[in-house]
């Protein structure tokens, strides 16, 4: 089929394109703390102040070889551009509707809510966990940090030291019990 009539994204839809873990629930804020909002800042000037110039520098300089359409260079620079273009779009939305949350400024510290880390033990005896509950663009499971839509984090929201709280894991039924709270 001729490009001229292949339909490319317009980025419209870009949330829909994303994993479900980074899509969120309907109607509801984008929660994070200052540190995942300062990390959007940083990849967002980076895009636009760095890697877009140096990336229409190149492309321009490939448009000025000839033909297009076996050059690489110039085919591989505007698929990039495209996604850099959809990746900065996708930022700006994210920063946005950003709700900074300070985890330090929690005043019920004595339960978990947005920024709390937690610790937890499995009531079959299993070994001690600490977790933050963070905002979905800045979790990171092996670094500790679990998205407040995920199930656990659902689970242990209003819970308090001492607590045992029921949630469906990947790999069934878990019951944990609730170690310590720590808002840092």
């Amino acid at each position: 089929m001729n490009k001229a009539f292949v339909k490319e994204g317009d980025g419209q839809d870009d949330d829909e394109e994303l994993a479900p873990a980074l899509r969120l629930p309907p109607g509801s804020k984008n929660y994070m703390t200052r540190r995942g909002y300062d990390a959007l800042r940083v990849e967002l000037d980076q895009l636009v102040r760095v890697e877009r110039p140096k990336l229409v520098e190149t492309v321009a300089w490939a448009a000025g070889n000839g033909d297009r359409s076996e050059n690489g260079d110039y085919i591989y620079g505007k698929k990039r551009l495209r996604e850099i273009d959809r990746r900065i779009r996708f930022l700006i939305k994210r920063i946005e509707n950003a709700e900074v949350v300070d985890p330090e400024r929690q005043e019920n510290v004595d339960q978990v809510f947005f920024g709390a880390t937690v610790t937890l033990c499995d009531v079959d005896g299993g070994e001690e966990q600490t977790w933050q509950i963070v905002g979905v663009d800045e979790a990171n499971a092996s670094e500790g940090r679990i998205s407040w839509i995920s199930p656990l984090a659902r689970a242990l929201l209003k819970a308090r030291e001492g607590d045992v709280v029921r949630f469906m894991s990947p790999a069934g039924m878990r019951e944990i019990e609730v170690v310590g709270i720590a808002y840092r």
